[in-house]
């Protein structure tokens, strides 16, 4: 009988380590995981967006960099998992490629399980989409998140043609960004096009409390704030549906 126990104790504790060690390469390797050990024990995936955001060119080796090409799917997975009650994303970002950036944010968006965002450190350029785009979203008090202009470099062919394109680009991060917080589209624009307050540069610097009180983000808040209402946003989907 003790015998039995022991090995029963062994197979427990092995199986921990196992798990153990398959979250850890999940970190590692693409910055996700499974939170699950809450009490009300829902299963919610944790997404990290940090560094640089990867489009169709690699960044430099040296860059820490969250590749749109392992976002993507990983999304869609949730979406097709029903075992997935919710999704927080954690975000830490300099922006990066604007077509990766709004793929991402719109993938986010259109998630049947209820999102929350937190911004950590950062939210910039790109990064405000992707920020937002999550049906709730927080920004800890130090945060900072920066609107600016769409950038380019390269050879132009024409210079009208290209002008009107960066134009439609433009319209469109702010289309997105006004239809998913309660920031009016001029008033981005306005935000966007400041002169007085980047170096070298032209945008609007927005701290944490800044950017709640612009209607940027829903609320100051951190950790326990962010999972406390996903876990509130779940149990409300969960009243609506109670088979799930």
């Amino acid at each position: 009988m003790q015998q039995r126990e022991d090995n029963e104790a062994e197979s427990e504790k092995k199986e921990s380590v196992e798990k153990e060690e398959q979250q850890n390469k999940q970190i590692r390797d693409m910055g996700q995981v499974i939170l699950n050990e809450n009490s009300n024990k829902y299963k919610v995936e944790l997404l990290t967006i940090i560094g640089e955001v990867e489009g169709h060119e690699s960044a430099p080796s040296h860059s820490k960099t969250t590749k749109y090409e392992h976002v993507l799917p990983k999304l869609a997975m949730i979406e097709d998992d029903k075992s997935v009650d919710g999704l927080l994303v954690l975000l830490n970002t300099v922006g990066g490629d604007v077509e990766a950036g709004l793929a991402i944010a719109e993938m986010i968006a259109s998630l049947s399980v209820p999102t929350v965002s937190l911004v950590l450190g950062g939210g910039h350029s790109i990064g405000v989409p992707m920020a937002v785009s999550a049906d709730y979203s927080f920004v800890v008090p130090s945060a900072t998140m920066v609107i600016h202009p769409v950038r380019t470099n390269g050879m132009f062919i024409g210079v009208a043609q290209s002008y009107r394109n960066i134009e439609k680009i433009q319209d469109r991060i702010t289309t997105f960004i006004s239809s998913h917080t309660h920031v009016p589209q001029e008033r981005l624009e306005e935000l966007m096009l400041d002169t007085t307050q980047l170096v070298k540069d032209v945008g609007t610097m927005l701290e944490g409390p800044e950017a709640v009180k612009e209607g940027l983000i829903d609320e100051v808040g951190g950790m326990k704030e962010a999972l406390g209402k996903l876990y509130e946003l779940i149990g409300e989907e969960k009243s609506k549906s109670p088979e799930k």
